[in-house]
């Protein structure tokens, strides 16, 4: 018989054996001639009764059996084989006569039998089919082998502990290693939660189970860190959890490998040791040489000291100058609004047909916008005043509707350049208080802007007054950037408004949230944040005392022009005084005026006014004059008028952005009353 082949050698398996069952000789011999050169052991049995004390004595990798023989067949005999150990798995041949064209194929496959064959056998056929199987039965035996030696190999490693967890944690095995390192035997620890091993801090924060989570989510975890032994000493441990999953991917347990670095941790720390006691005389002598260089370093701080004096002097400087300029914007702001009517009103004065009472109404509103210019410049003299809470109020009884319209007037601008929607909800009766009117429109104004400046653009900005017996409660909601905990308590703080400060350029003396608190309490108020925090936008309000005598408001009494009606106008402004000086103008031309301060009744007025020409002011509450111009616009029965825009704002991208709206005219306040007349009495629109 042949040695067996390379791959066999290669492997260390030992050669397989065949049992060849039949009764007949010559069968057998010519199995032994087709299968004696693949390197197997062939063992004859001439009936089913040998075959049967065969396998009871010996394992075979393979057995070929004849199903015809006298005594036992082979399907009784097969029967028999499977009830032996180790048979019991023995993958089995049948051989069959080639006249049996009935060949009961499944009831050979229910007792075992991996294949059948056919006589006359086919050489080929017969040596592949064996061959396979038998190489099949040496792998396996390999890996039963190889199985056996690691378990063998894990069992007597003394210097690591190698041991196996359950997936919740308990220990399945153990080897001599951990035992040795542990100190516990392999009956004292199976079955007990690795986390006997870990000190009580490390089982205070939960250690263990989070080192079998991050195995079992990374596959893999190594570790170092002090353990506990069975007698209770600790050792330095480097450990490594493997998360152990069957082919379909199901936890199945972990295998630990732990290794005792207890000796080289403790020559870490002799080592550390050395090194801080070496550290310590560095130090001593790098003192030694501190001490000599002092001079010099003395004279380096010294020279570090004056740069930073320079530095902080032109820091100073800069935002000085800075402050002079957002002085100067905000002047040019506030100054703007209030020169439109003053002109207006001199210019009603020099007109001939001027009765008693129109210039009379002129001059009141001259001195009215006159104080307020006063006031305004006042206070941009005496900066420090204002922050010193040193303010001086003009007090006199002011309708809440009055504060708030000039509000949203100062407010509008800023409003239109970053696309908001502003809704206003005011108590349907009137709401009067003792105040400063300046002061307080100042106080809202700057509020508004504020929450236009930090509301992303197209947001949503609702200004709401609520009342109860003795107090009225102004809030300003915005859907805008929000305010971050921890800055709540301090936005009304002078020195936090930087991150958080009012557009001063937008109205106002620019001294921001700090300015609304002081003057609001001198009011006899008080103020409140609120926010949700970063992105959930914010609330501001401010709570005032109700002046409940009402006072008496003169009515005022217009006299209209006798001269003949020449057009039919209609002015929009929300600032009063503008709107009522310009159609003042207007009637004493000989026009027919009608005034509206606010966006939302426009149309409702236009429909039953019919004018020829609408003066629209841009900065409107509750809807926008680039809103009404569209809605105009898209209405035939207003295609004749002529639509002009009143704004304070006159540069290219605000002319541009009114005649896309549908103005035929962009007006820049304030207005020259006889361009006013020169636009109003002109030619129609085409």
């Amino acid at each position: 018989m042949p040695p067996a082949s390379l791959s066999d050698h290669a492997l260390n398996v030992p050669r397989a054996s065949i049992l060849l069952v039949d009764d007949q000789p010559a069968n057998l011999l010519a199995l032994e001639v087709l299968l004696e050169d693949l390197g197997h052991v062939l063992v004859r049995a001439s009936s089913g009764e040998e075959a049967l004390r065969l396998v009871q004595a010996s394992e075979f990798a393979l057995i070929l059996l004849d199903v015809r023989m006298p005594g036992l067949d082979g399907f009784q005999t097969a029967r028999l084989i499977r009830g032996q150990e180790p048979a019991r798995r023995t993958p089995i041949i049948f051989v069959s006569a080639a006249e049996s064209d009935d060949f009961p194929v499944l009831d050979a496959y229910k007792l075992g039998a991996v294949d059948y064959l056919i006589k006359p056998l086919l050489p080929g056929i017969v040596r592949a089919k064996v061959n396979s199987l038998v190489e099949l039965y040496q792998e396996k035996e390999q890996a039963k082998k190889q199985r056996e030696q690691f378990r063998l190999l894990v069992q007597s490693a003394a210097d690591y502990a190698i041991f196996m967890l359950d997936p919740k944690g308990c220990v399945a095995t153990w080897n001599t290693g951990a035992e040795r390192i542990n100190g516990y035997t392999a009956e004292e620890i199976i079955g007990r939660h690795f986390s006997t091993f870990y000190p009580q801090e490390a089982l205070d924060r939960g250690w263990p189970a989070e080192e079998l989570r991050r195995a079992a989510a990374l596959g893999r975890f190594e570790d170092e860190g002090w353990r506990v032994r069975k007698d209770g000493s600790l050792l330095w441990a480097n450990v490594i959890i493997t998360a152990l999953r069957d082919a379909r991917g199901q936890l199945r347990g972990f295998s630990k490998i732990t290794r005792d670095l207890t000796e080289r941790k403790r020559a870490e720390e002799s080592l550390r040791h050395a090194h801080a006691v070496l550290e310590d005389r560095v130090k001593a002598r790098t003192a030694e040489l501190a001490q000599a260089n002092a001079d010099l370093q003395a004279e380096i701080v010294e020279r570090q000291r004056l740069e930073e004096e320079l530095r902080r002097r032109l820091d100073q400087l800069a935002e000085a100058d800075r402050h002079k300029n957002e002085f100067l914007a905000m002047l040019a702001h506030e100054l703007r609004n209030p020169l439109a009517p003053v002109r207006n009103a001199l210019h009603i004065l020099k007109m001939p047909g001027a009765d008693r009472d129109t210039a009379e109404q002129a001059r009141g509103l001259m001195e009215r916008q006159v104080q307020h210019l006063v006031r305004l410049v006042d206070d941009l003299l005496d900066v420090s005043r204002i922050v010193r809470g040193q303010i001086e109020l003009r007090r006199e009884p002011v309708e809440l509707m009055t504060v708030v319209g000039r509000a949203v007037e100062t407010a509008q601008p800023a409003l239109d350049a970053h696309g908001h929607q502003l809704s206003v909800s005011l108590p349907p009766h009137p709401v009067y208080l003792d105040a400063d009117l300046v002061r307080l429109a100042q106080v809202l104004g700057n509020l508004l802007i504020n929450a236009a400046k930090y509301t992303p653009r197209a947001g949503r900005i609702q200004l709401s007054a609520e009342t109860n017996a003795d107090e009225v409660t102004l809030r300003v909601r915005d859907s805008g950037n929000g305010i971050a905990p921890e800055l709540l308590p301090r936005v009304f703080d002078l020195f936090v408004q930087a991150d958080r400060s009012l557009a001063r350029s937008q109205g106002g003396l620019g001294i921001g949230l700090t300015l609304v608190k002081r003057i609001a309490e001198m009011h006899g108020g008080r103020v409140a944040a609120a926010s949700a925090g970063p992105g959930q936008g914010s609330e501001f309000s401010v709570t005032l005392p109700i002046l409940h005598q009402t006072p008496a408001v003169p009515e005022r009494a217009l006299s209209a022009s006798s001269g003949p009606l020449r057009r039919r106008v209609l002015v929009v402004d929300d600032n009063v005084d503008a709107a009522e000086s310009a159609a003042t103008l207007l009637r004493l031309r000989g026009h027919e005026v009608r005034t509206v301060h606010d966006g939302l009744s426009v149309l409702a007025v236009a429909r039953d006014f019919r004018p020829e020409v609408i003066l629209l002011d841009i900065g409107l509450p509750g809807m926008t004059g680039y809103e009404v111009a569209r809605q105009l616009r898209a209405q035939t029965e207003f295609a004749p008028l002529l639509l002009a825009a009143m704004t304070g704002y006159g540069q290219d991208e605000d002319k541009r952005l009114s005649h896309e709206a549908g103005f035929d005219l962009h007006l820049t306040k304030p207005l020259d009353p006889a361009k006013l007349e020169e636009v109003v009495s002109g030619p129609p629109a085409p």
